[in-house]
């Protein structure tokens, strides 16, 4: 396996991989409503401990994950942003997932995309992949600028509705954007 690197720097940003001192920003974030507002329910401390432990699985297992978001290589965290396996239920999976979370104050920055170009360029260079995928909520609106400013596509006939939601829920209907090598320049 293509070991992933510790970091990736950009202009403004840090990807790194998890530190302990990531953990408490990082709950605080995943438990903020705000936040949290596109997804069924914000995170538990422990919720949020237990998906630092998965990310540096995937890092471990699969070379890729999601990065903490450092700006300025300060030592904080802002957040993440990264490569992750879409879940099997989806029909499009099997599938990488390019996605992003960033707390509140970090928002309307640019980050997301940013971080995001690095991500993917480490997924199309580094691990070879021909396509990586996004998905939301439909009315996500902020999270479907960054895919589109990602130069990401969205065909309507591959929307669908999560599995993993009840019908009639609100955040149900979601929107898929994908991205090929091709298309990204690497």
């Amino acid at each position: 396996m293509n070991q992933p690197p510790d970091q990736i720097t950009t202009e403004r940003l840090m990807l790194r991989r998890w530190r302990e001192e990531d953990r408490a920003p990082f709950a605080a974030l995943n438990a903020d409503p705000e936040v949290m507002r596109n997804f069924p329910a914000p995170l538990s401390r422990s919720e949020s401990d237990e998906f630092v432990d998965r990310i540096e699985g995937s890092f471990a297992e699969r070379g890729y994950g999601l990065w903490v978001v450092d700006p300025g290589g300060t030592g904080s965290c802002v957040g993440f942003v990264g490569l992750w396996p879409a879940p099997d239920t989806l029909a499009v999976a099997p599938a990488v997932e390019v996605g992003w979370r960033l707390a509140a104050t970090s928002w309307g920055r640019g980050y997301a995309p940013e971080a995001a170009r690095a991500a993917l360029a480490d997924g199309f260079d580094r691990l070879g992949l021909d396509e990586v995928v996004s998905f939301t909520w439909e009315g996500n609106k902020a999270s479907r600028r960054v895919m589109e400013k990602l130069g990401m596509t969205h065909d309507p006939a591959d929307d669908f509705d999560h599995p993993n939601l009840p019908a009639g829920h609100r955040l149900r209907p979601h929107v898929l954007y994908r991205l090929r090598r091709s298309d990204h320049g690497t």
